[in-house]
């Protein structure tokens, strides 16, 4: 599959792709709303800023106690169950008087559940284009993510102002009741991919079984260590440059956006295995630029280039949908999600500290340079073909 055509063309992508867009439109509406209602409360920052991204931490735990489900439940009930649960959610936290322990708690229990979401989705969609189509239809997904982000964001901000938090909260909810609808109506209903019960003991097993075999264990480190100390350099862009931090996030943003473009429809097959290494390489090397405090323009050129190496993880995780047997491909891709999310907090935290001690461009220096250490460390067990490797 190599065309934008044939992928819409191909039975429920459009359903598909139309759900998942309404959920991200429908998170990042409330994601600035839930913020101000909490600092508004407590004039905390650090609570405020949890309040929006704090159910990306909470998957975590997720990961390692209810990922298995994602492989034993049926994909068109669980997506449909979870919006509409997401949906409830939100609109418990626009109930006036709400307190703000009950909002963390909520989001707690939302970050549980959607470390499973994402393992249903990743894994339909999988089902619905196949392996050879994986890579174009994630890559769109990345896409539309990004542009319903920006323009989340900034919806979300409008609607606080005209119709109140509370209204904007009740605004995602009916996102969300939307997503599940669009679900419901427009997906086949597909059987579980593995029998069984889901459990902790399930998803500890799985897990081990993923991560006990090698070929899979070096993609999933080269997914997460790289990728999350780069974005340990992307969050110093505010100390780095208060002035031109919006500039430099934009460029990121529009290099990832190319880097998608590139990775999901211009590169040809024969292609991704030669150019997957350059463009680990290319993530976090030019980085190293920080350390002599360039120009604002030479920087901006820096993040843009940069973050066209993003598009090495679309590659990765063709590459891991190769080497996992059908009925672990929801659980493998929820992890690879959810261990790339703390694996980006680790990477903040990180470079938070070493700026802390020396200074923002030298941080980003230092984090960059382990970013390529730890990529060329795991070059050799990335050489070869997925193909040629059978999986366990």
């Amino acid at each position: 599959m190599r065309t934008y055509r044939q992928l819409f063309r191909s039975p429920e992508y459009t359903p598909f792709f139309a759900t998942g867009s309404l959920s991200v439109a429908a998170s990042t509406v409330c994601g600035p709303a839930r913020g101000v209602l909490v600092h508004s409360a407590t004039g905390s920052p650090l609570l405020s800023a949890l309040a929006m991204f704090g159910p990306s931490l909470a998957q975590v735990v997720g990961a390692a106690t209810l990922l298995s489900a994602a492989d034993r439940l049926r994909p068109r009930a669980a997506m449909t169950g979870l919006a509409l649960v997401f949906a409830v959610t939100a609109a418990v936290q626009a109930v006036p008087g709400t307190p703000v322990w009950a909002v963390f708690a909520v989001l707690a229990f939302e970050g549980l559940i959607g470390s499973v979401g994402g393992g249903v989705r990743f894994g339909l969609l999988n089902d619905i284009l196949g392996a050879d189509g994986h890579l174009l239809g994630r890559s769109v997904l990345n896409m539309a993510a990004g542009v319903l982000q920006i323009c989340g964001y900034a919806l979300g901000g409008v609607l606080v102002v005209l119709l109140s938090p509370h209204g904007a909260l009740l605004v995602g909810a009916a996102l969300y009741v939307a997503a599940a609808a669009v679900t419901r109506l427009g997906l086949t209903d597909r059987p579980a991919r593995a029998t069984g019960r889901p459990s902790a003991a399930a998803t500890w097993r799985a897990n081990a079984r993923l991560w006990s075999f090698a070929p899979r264990r070096h993609v999933y480190l080269a997914l997460w260590v790289p990728n999350g100390l780069v974005v340990g350099c992307e969050s110093l862009f505010i100390a780095y440059d208060p002035d031109h931090a919006g500039l430099l996030f934009a460029c990121a943003a529009l290099g990832m956006l190319v880097g998608d473009l590139l990775a999901g429809r211009i590169l040809p097959p024969h292609l991704r295995g030669r150019l997957g290494a350059p463009l680990r390489l290319l993530l976090a090397a030019p980085y190293l630029l920080f350390f002599l405090q360039p120009a604002l323009l030479v920087a901006a050129s820096a993040v843009v280039l940069a973050s066209v190496g993003f598009a090495a993880s679309l590659l990765l995780q063709e590459r891991l949908t190769l080497l996992t047997p059908d009925e672990l491909s929801g659980q493998a891709l929820g992890l690879h999600s959810s261990g790339l999310l703390a694996l980006q907090g680790v990477g903040a935290l990180t470079a938070g500290a070493l700026a802390e001690l020396t200074s923002p461009a030298a941080a980003m220096t230092v984090t960059a340079a382990a970013s390529v250490a730890v990529t060329l460390a795991l070059a050799p067990g990335l050489r070869v073909p997925p193909q040629a490797t059978a999986t366990a």
